[in-house]
């Protein structure tokens, strides 16, 4: 037999982390005695418990401590992390560490780093310079051959978020996932309450919108909210950028008028017409410039200077000259966005919100909107415990979300 000692430490029982982790072990195979347990007795009070760990044999508890570290027991004798250089460029070593997406600190010299930029799927770094050491993470493809990389478990503490016991400020409500019950109303409420507390905090709001929220009617208030101040960023696709614009130049959204819902002649080319026009001005900033294009979220971005990131796919018609066409720069330019954020709002669109969400940690409070509940619960499963979602039509929620805002003002 093989043994280790873990400990979990904070509202362990309230986030389900030590129900969790018992279910791990006895899933894989191994067993367990608790040595101490200590209970949080009133609100604030954090609980303890301290646990040998049991497996057949070395490799088998290896695999066992791998997925309770995951979710947050941590060796009670803690070494510093092992490191190692890089072989070659975009090369780590072998078994190096693979992030999660939560708070995560390196132990280096006898000192906990926390990891800087954190986020799921990448490697972490540790440089040393003059102000001492620094923990970071870096996706495969920056890898740099000597990049000083952390190898194995050892010296590794992970630090998932936890659901707090009380449920008051505005973002009380967001710890109960996806629920067909929930009042639609006051939910969107409390997103708006949310919203206007992270700006009044000097946090930043992104937005992750898909073409179907041009489709349903919603630009007008959304631009609204870029233009009175409560988004702060844009990431989307090629399609929402050219149906927007589209919207402006021909009154249609994918050839559909999005008042009456008529089809007019020849509508179904209006998105084309529309990229060609906006080529042919030199792009999004300079058609709005010469005043082609005078209304709409692409408009209001522009002129209250709200960067955007759009980020290119293969079903791409044009694009547009602002579309960002190679993947990784894209990667990075989405990258860079998400660790800017304080509060994300996933507004219908599946694949573009999943590779938002692959760059968050999971502390970033997110909001997550769509009319299919199965792309709800996929993106709210991504991990961070202060999300809330919502099955409903986007073209309902935006103007009363705007509405919500507009009037606690």
């Amino acid at each position: 037999m093989a043994s280790r000692q873990v400990e979990l430490e904070g509202h362990i029982i309230d986030s389900g982390m030590m129900g969790t982790c018992f279910g791990i072990i006895m899933d894989m195979g191994g067993s367990f005695e608790v040595e101490e347990f200590r209970i949080g007795r009133h609100e604030t009070e954090e609980s303890y418990a301290r646990l040998v760990v049991e497996a057949d044999d070395p490799d088998h508890l290896q695999s066992i401590i791998h997925e309770l570290h995951q979710n947050g027991a941590n060796p009670s004798d803690p070494e510093d992390a092992r490191l190692e250089p890089a072989p070659a460029d975009q090369v780590v070593p072998k078994g190096f560490y693979s992030t999660t997406n939560h708070p995560t600190d390196i132990r280096v010299d006898g000192e906990w780093l926390p990891v800087e930029n954190i986020e799921m799927d990448c490697a972490v770094i540790v440089e040393r310079d003059g102000d001492g050491p620094r923990a970071y993470t870096e996706v495969l493809n920056a890898i740099e051959e000597g990049d000083t990389v952390v190898t194995g478990e050892a010296g590794i503490r992970v630090r998932p978020p936890e659901r707090p016991r009380g449920r008051d400020g505005a973002f009380g409500f967001m710890q109960g996932g996806v629920s067909s019950e929930r009042p639609s109303e006051t939910t969107i409420s409390n997103i708006a309450e949310a919203i206007a507390e992270t700006k009044a905090k000097d946090g930043k709001v992104l937005a992750v919108c898909g073409p179907a929220l041009i489709h349903s009617g919603a630009r007008e208030d959304f631009a609204r909210l870029v233009r009175e101040g409560y988004v702060d960023m844009l990431s989307t696709g090629n399609g929402f950028a050219v149906h927007d614009l589209e919207r402006d130049l021909y009154g249609t959204s994918l050839g559909m008028d999005t008042e009456s819902l008529d089809h007019p002649r020849k509508g179904h080319k209006h998105h084309i017409y529309t990229i060609s026009e906006v080529i042919r001005a030199g792009g999004i900033e300079a058609a709005i410039e010469e005043g082609l294009v005078d209304s709409g979220v692409m408009y209001e971005c522009v002129r209250n200077d709200a960067p955007y990131v759009i980020a290119g796919s293969i079903r791409d018609d044009g694009p547009l000259p602002e579309t960002i066409t190679d993947a990784v720069e894209a990667q990075n330019a989405i990258r860079g966005q998400a660790h800017e954020a304080d509060l994300v709002l996933m507004l219908s669109t599946l694949l573009h919100s999943v590779a938002v969400g692959n760059c968050l940690p999971s502390t970033t409070k997110t909001v997550c909107v769509d009319i299919n509940p199965a792309t709800v619960t996929q993106l709210l499963d991504r991990g961070s415990a202060q999300a809330v979602g919502m099955v409903t039509d986007i073209g309902t929620f935006v103007p009363m979300l705007a509405e919500h805002l507009f009037d606690e003002r």
